[in-house]
């Protein structure tokens, strides 16, 4: 068996560049930027004035001048306008371009206003260029402002439409058909015999795509029959990038999967991975160079799968940028035999520093994913390790990331 590093490996030296789209900027959100960013203007663009107030001549300030007659009201969005005499003044607006010939803000709070005549109070002490963003001093003209890889959020928004871009190239989003097998399954809304169970591993596989940004994708339940799998699998194929399969890929005489598989012309590249859960993993490579995930059908087994196989393989096909592993610490001792890399799911909790610390809430069985709704991902612990003491650094797996 492989080592679940070897399989991570094997996995991203198996998947394809999905290539790259201009988008339109509002529906870049979540996408994964493909070019780089480049500042159109300066930013500020101008001397921008951040306070509410006047604008003077601070020289004239210092020269004793308490006083100052307003010649004119500037808001956000005017034409800049020049002080014609060191006396003068500028009503100014936040947001505002600052005028000619004024290198200070006096705060509204802190001036009285009649006929005319804005007055400074008596104890106020203002100092030059204050309450003023100079121009370029965010960055220049031409400065990279976003680079390729990242995943497009709301901040990023805003940084691109300043840079006048209506439109961004983003990584192409890969058809991911996510496939449930089993006759024991049943949708939600139908009903329901005592010997079946509901189907939830592929809704749940379809929810961590779309929650990563990979919206385009599909989900179907298939039963346990040779025939009916190798052709819907054979449509499936023709018609998507990445196959996610839930079940089937065991030893059991219903398990079906990898030999349709091989059929269908998907060369394997590997069976099982030495971990628990989700030890019979299957991934291979399709004729015309899909790649095909095949998870264990026990619901923890699928989730982590999915999340530590699944989700780094689309991301990185994808050119979103690599991430350094989060470490945490254990809050409590771990014991765990089996010569295999456990996943074990953790809840954070701070401890009395503040500092958050790994709780581990081990599941009743591969079966027992209701348990997972209390946690925020799950802890890697070494196979040639058996006992972990609290305290211990162990890395840490989000469920999102």
């Amino acid at each position: 068996m492989l080592t679940t590093a070897e399989a991570n490996k094997a996995i991203l030296a198996a998947m394809p560049d999905f290539g790259s789209e201009p988008v339109a900027l509002e529906a870049a959100t979540g996408r994964i930027l493909r070019q780089t960013v480049i500042a159109e203007r300066d930013q500020p663009p101008f001397d921008r004035v951040t306070m509410d107030g006047i604008a003077i001549n601070f020289a004239a300030f210092a020269n004793g001048e308490r006083s100052f007659r307003i010649q004119g009201t500037q808001a956000a969005g005017d034409p800049v306008q020049t002080i014609t005499d060191p006396g003068n003044c500028i009503e100014i607006m936040t947001g505002a371009v600052l005028p000619v010939g004024c290198d200070c803000v006096i705060p509204v709070e802190r001036i009285s206003v009649g006929k005319g005549i804005a007055k400074i109070e008596i104890d106020y002490e203002p100092q030059p260029n204050q309450f003023i963003h100079p121009r370029g001093s965010d960055h220049q003209k031409a400065h990279c402002v976003l680079s390729p890889g990242i995943r497009i959020n709301a901040m990023d928004i805003a940084i691109i439409a300043s840079c006048g871009l209506a439109q961004v190239q983003v990584s192409k989003q890969p058809r991911v058909h996510v496939i449930s097998t089993g006759n024991e399954l049943v949708p939600a809304g139908q009903a329901i015999a005592d010997h079946q169970i509901r189907l939830s591993n592929g809704p749940a596989v379809v929810a961590m795509l779309e929650q990563q940004g990979f919206t385009n994708s599909m989900h179907e339940h298939l039963l346990d029959d040779f025939s009916q799998l190798k052709e819907s699998l054979a449509a499936h194929l023709e018609a998507a990038d990445v196959l996610v399969l839930s079940g089937g890929v065991s030893m059991g005489k219903a398990d079906f999967v990898p030999a349709v598989l091989t059929e269908l012309g998907v060369t394997v590249v590997f069976h099982k991975i030495s971990q628990r859960p989700g030890k019979p993993m299957w991934f291979g490579v399709g004729p015309h160079g899909q790649v095909v995930f095949a998870l264990p059908g026990n619901p923890v087994s699928t989730l982590v799968c999915c999340r530590h196989y699944v989700l780094p393989a689309l991301s990185t096909a994808s050119r979103r940028k690599t991430w350094a592993q989060e470490m945490i610490t254990l809050r409590d001792t771990v014991t765990f035999k089996p010569p295999l890399t456990c996943f074990l799911p953790v809840k954070l909790i701070a401890n009395e520093s503040g500092i958050s610390e790994a709780q581990p809430v081990p599941t009743n069985t591969s079966g027992d994913f209701s348990s997972l709704a209390a946690t925020d991902g799950y802890i890697e612990l070494e196979s040639h390790h058996a006992n972990f003491a609290a305290g211990m650094a162990v890395p840490l797996h989000r469920w999102s990331f």
